[in-house]
This record gives C-alpha cells, structure tokens and sequence, in this order.
C-alpha cells in the first residue's frame, strides 16, 4: 500500500514539472480505538497510526517565493505567494491545509523557499480517518526538510492543529496530529490530552486485527454539528465550574444537570463516561483482554449514538451487522469512530476469521444500505517521516 501510493506521486511529479522529485514526505492517517470527542475535553484518546499513507512528491523550483501544489486527489493546482500574507480560502478547499501549515512555519520566522510538490494518498477522504492531519503532517515534515530546521515534536504537531483550526476552521483537538506525527509501527497510543504524556502501548498479539468499515457515506451535519456539541461540552463545564469535562464526574453533572439545557447534559454524560471507557481499554490492551476491551467498543458506540448523537443509519447499520457476527464469528467489539454522520466504524476481530467477516459485513451492509462498503485490515503504523532522493 505504502509503495503504490509512493510510485504513483513520483510519477505524476514527473508528469507535471517534469523533473524528478528530491524528497518524498508522508505520514499516515489514523483510527481511534475508543475515546471519542475527549481530546478536546482534557480526557483520554486510544488511537493507532494506519498503513494507509498521504505522501507528498517535492523537489525546489528555483523561486524565493512560489510553492505550486498539486492535488492527485482532485487534479487541482494550487500556487501559494510566500511574498503576502496568506490567508484561508473559501472552507473545504484542500489547499487550506498546506498552507497553514506554510502561513505557521512563516510565523515561525522560519525561511522558505519555492518548491513544486504533488500530493496523493491511500488514505480515505472524509472517512473519519484523519486524511487531513496526515496532509498537514506531511506538509509540516516536508517544510523541516527544505529548510533545515527540525521543530520539537508537540510544537510540530501544534503547528499543525493552529493550521487546522484558522484554515480550515475545524476546531479539532490535538489527537489527530499527535498520532499522524509520532505513531509507532506495532504501538497503540494512550495519549492525555491534558498534559499532552503519550504512553506506547504495544500491539504485539498476532491473533488480534483491527478492521476499518468504511461507509462511505457523509452527512452533511458533520462540520456544523462537531462544533456545536464542542460547544455544548465547553458549556457543561462552565456550569460545573471545572476547567474541562476531565474533572468532572457524572455525579457532578447531576447536580448540575437542571442548569443545564439537554444537549449539555447528553455531551457531557458521553465525555465523562467515555474517558473512563478508554482508560479501562488501555488496560485491556496491557492483559489481551479483547473481550472487555469489544464491551468496551460497544458501549461507546451505544453513548455515541444516544447521548452525543453522531450516529447515522449507515454506521449503526455497520456497527449492528459486525456485533451480530459475535464472539463465535470472530468479533470482539465494534464502534463507529471518528466524527459521526457517516465514515467509519471500527472493529476489534480475530486474525484468522477477518476474510470472512470482511465477506459478511460487505454483503449484509450492501443488502441492507444499497451501498458498497469498503472494508481493510491495519497494524499499527509509523508516523510521519521525509526521505531525500
């Protein structure tokens, strides 16, 4: 997966400019394990590095201040002025991701020069999936290259979550970044959002598979409906009188709870539960309790859907057929992960039964949707990494 998507970009940079590329930079998308809406609550993240990689193709073109981007992805071109001031365009073009990541190193003091550069990708877009940390990730560890100056890791990843928030106004927390940019090949991460200690968890239990259920579905809600509930959890906590959801306890929000409107109480009833939840499957993940740890996934998908109300028809649908499946199938746990209305689930399942629980849920989703999922396999991968040519 990783050298398709690496020969592709090489050669569409021939194609496009001509010449052959003199760096290669990538990083990976991610899937959260369990812990859910809690990073930007202080709490407790569970995520995994994918082998599914953006790698970005770059070589200098000899201007002091032109960078032309190419998007495989969509065939667009993009050139960013280093001269001006740079600014967002309009919300959800791609470019807006590189170039906060651009307009961060500038800020930074940091001097650039001009390069061309083509970006593609194995990982989905608007999965869930975090195509967008692994772009900004990818950028940021291209620029370190080209300029010589390598940042310290968390103000690399904070670069990049600054870029997300102010050029693509998605008020995302910082677990999407810190994954993309120092995952560990065979390593979950147990990150605290609070004072931002990774803890490395390894995935060494062969007999175990993480299975990605793409949708491929997204609806619309997502973008509006994100930042609303943030802001119903900043709310709670006001109420409550904490800095953030992480000091809070659910008997705390029931005293509370007539201060407070429903949705305050739903988001924060989730958040709560849900970073005691992904405590508990890190220690699951320490003794290859996989079945706890499915509970676990389950239950967080039940709070998703009840309480946070980021579910949708065709993630529950997922989610349903894989639980259905079982213990005796071959299915620990599954859950839908990432921003809800759509994209992914994920499902802890046994090693040896994944090609037919990939048949399974494949046929049951498509008999039941009238949609064709896309379904793969993934060890924990590494995070973002640049090699000269």
């Amino acid at each position: 997966m990783m050298q398709d998507v690496v020969s592709r970009a090489r050669a569409a940079f021939s194609t496009h400019f001509g010449k052959a590329p003199q760096w290669l930079a990538s990083a990976p998308g991610r899937v959260n394990l369990i812990g859910e809406f809690t990073d930007f609550n202080d709490g407790f993240v569970l995520p995994m590095a994918l082998e599914r990689r953006t790698v970005i193709a770059a070589a200098p073109n000899g201007s002091t201040d032109k960078i032309v981007l190419r998007s495989e992805a969509t065939g667009e071109m993009a050139t960013l002025d280093l001269a001006q001031t740079l600014r967002p365009q309009a919300k959800g073009r791609w470019s807006n991701y590189p170039k906060g990541v651009v307009a961060g190193f500038l800020e930074r003091g940091i001097r650039l020069q001009g390069f061309d550069a083509v970006i593609d990708s194995s990982v989905p877009i608007g999965a869930g999936l975090s195509s967008s940390a692994a772009l900004e990730t990818a950028t940021a560890s291209l620029l370190e290259a080209l300029s010589g100056v390598t940042l310290e890791p968390v103000d690399k990843i904070l670069l990049c979550q600054k870029a997300e928030h102010t050029f693509a106004g998605v008020p995302c927390g910082i677990m999407d970044q810190f994954i993309s940019a120092t995952g560990r090949a065979g390593q979950v991460l147990l990150l605290d959002c609070r004072s931002k200690e990774p803890s490395w968890l390894p995935w060494t239990d062969a007999s175990v598979a993480v299975l990605v259920i793409n949708t491929n579905v997204k609806h619309e809600l997502s973008s509006s409906g994100y930042a609303d509930r943030r802001r119903s959890c900043e709310n709670a906590a006001s109420v409550m009188g904490v800095p953030s959801l992480r000091e809070a306890t659910l008997e705390k929000l029931s005293q509370f709870a007539g201060s407070l409107d429903d949705m305050s109480v739903r988001c924060a009833r989730h958040v709560i539960g849900e970073i005691e939840r992904t405590a508990q499957a890190a220690e699951c993940i320490r003794r290859s309790d996989w079945s706890e740890f499915g509970r676990l996934m389950g239950e967080s998908h039940v709070s998703l859907r009840d309480d946070y109300q980021v579910s949708c028809f065709e993630l529950d649908t997922a989610v349903e057929i894989a639980q259905s499946i079982g213990r005796n199938g071959g299915v620990f746990g599954c859950r839908m992960t990432g921003g809800g209305f759509g994209g992914c689930a994920v499902a802890l399942i046994e090693t040896a039964a994944q090609e037919a629980i990939i048949r399974q849920v494949s046929a049951a989703y498509r008999e039941r949707t009238r949609i064709e999922a896309t379904l793969f396999v993934s060890r924990p991968a590494q995070g973002a990494s640049v090699v000269r040519l």
